[in-house]
């Protein structure tokens, strides 16, 4: 007896090893990290007696200056810091401007200038190297001129990083004592789809990086937000492999580092955050996500493999849907497919908005599906646009 023929399989039904991909990667890092535990307040008890060299390089940034340097010279720490800046070729008046404060914070804040960058070298790594050189202390926390601590505890809080629990693979805690302190950084809120999206982005690669750090995998940080051990500075030769690369003083450090055994803590509540002017204009957006892109070629293999899988089983869904719906337009396909993109909706809001959340990060969640297409239509383009090979410029 012959059995009856089954119905043929909806083709929207290639959709769905796509979103389980997806699903897994919220299950596994995403919704873990946003659901840790909080981190402790800056008026606990705490292991606050080392000293920290706040690092800090900026290029003809004496406005930003203005406003950052005395946030970071009022931070509350008790053991001490030094603030270093690097004054990284200006051609404003920085130069002066961190003379009169060497002046009135004498042994508080130091200044170190670079007036030369030998040919081929980075120009910021090679001012942070100098920085680094020059600073007291074994801890050493970097920032950026245009960004600001979200608090004055912000140095306080960071370096507890180093004494956290640290993760390990499984998202179980391991034991304390970290050799780097991944932070995270934001971009201010301002009206407008370029803010919106810059926002969204920010959060994206926050999840990414963040996410697989908590669960034992690290291999990013921002600089922006970023502390480590001068020995681990020190165990990676510092920005050797990659010093003629423009960028990758952040990320690429953290892989050098990774690859030398180094042990990463995560430290991310708003109160240890610092937080940016976002880019004003497309172009200039543009310009500086492709930067960061460029970096990534660099990344260990596994690394490249696991940000592949996320970033293609999101593009590859939505390149196949108009293939699907040509392929059939039957009742049955459609109604799938709708079913199918109603679950990855979803999906979208249960990873992003409790991140955002535990992030302090506000979201227009009505807008997320329409960002989400937004950003990986320019992040197709930002990859395009790197095969060009044209070079990039730091300032």
């Amino acid at each position: 007896m012959l059995l009856p023929a089954l119905p043929p399989l909806p083709p929207s039904l290639l959709l769905l090893p796509l979103l389980l991909g997806q699903l897994w990667y919220w299950a596994r890092y995403f919704r873990p990290f946003a659901r840790r535990p909080a981190e402790a307040a800056a008026t606990e008890p705490g292991p606050d007696d080392e000293p920290v060299s706040v690092v800090l390089c900026a290029h003809n940034e004496l406005d930003n200056l203005r406003e950052l340097v005395p946030l970071l010279l009022n931070q509350e720490y008790p053991a001490g810091f030094e603030l270093i800046l690097i004054n990284d070729r200006s051609h404003d008046e920085t130069e002066l401007y961190a003379q009169q404060l060497a002046q009135y914070y004498p042994g508080r804040f130091r200044l170190v200038t670079v007036s030369h960058t030998p040919a081929g070298f980075s120009p910021k790594k090679y001012a942070l190297t100098l920085g680094i050189k020059a600073a007291r202390h074994e801890r050493l926390l970097f920032t950026d001129a245009d960004c600001r601590p979200t608090s004055p505890d912000w140095l306080r809080l960071m370096q507890r990083g180093f004494s956290a629990p640290l993760p390990h693979r499984g998202g179980a805690r391991g034991g304390a004592g970290a050799d780097m302190v991944i932070g995270f950084s934001g971009y201010a809120e301002q009206p407008g789809l370029l803010n919106q999206l810059i926002r969204y982005e920010t959060l994206l690669t926050a999840a990414q990086y963040l996410g697989l750090a908590w669960a034992g995998r690290p291999y990013m940080g921002v600089g922006r937000n970023l502390a480590y051990t001068r020995a681990t500075f020190n165990s990676t030769k510092g920005f050797a492999s990659h010093i003629r690369r423009l960028s990758g003083d952040d990320d690429l450090l953290v892989q050098d580092a990774v690859a030398q055994k180094a042990r990463v803590a995560v430290v991310a509540d708003p109160p240890a955050q610092t937080v940016s002017e976002p880019a004003d204009t497309w172009g200039a957006w543009w310009r500086q996500k492709r930067r960061h892109l460029s970096a990534g070629s660099r990344y260990r293999a596994a690394d490249r493999r696991r940000l592949a899988i996320f970033m293609g089983s999101h593009l590859f869904f939505y390149l196949l849907t108009p293939l699907i719906l040509a392929l059939s337009f039957s009742t049955q396909n459609i109604i799938s497919l709708a079913v199918l993109w109603l679950a990855r909706t979803l999906l979208l809001f249960a990873a992003y908005v409790p991140l955002a959340r535990r992030l302090g990060q506000p979201l227009p969640v009505a807008a997320l599906p329409f960002l989400d297409f937004l950003y990986l239509v320019l992040y197709c383009a930002w990859g395009l646009s790197l095969w060009v090979r044209r070079p990039l410029q730091w300032k």
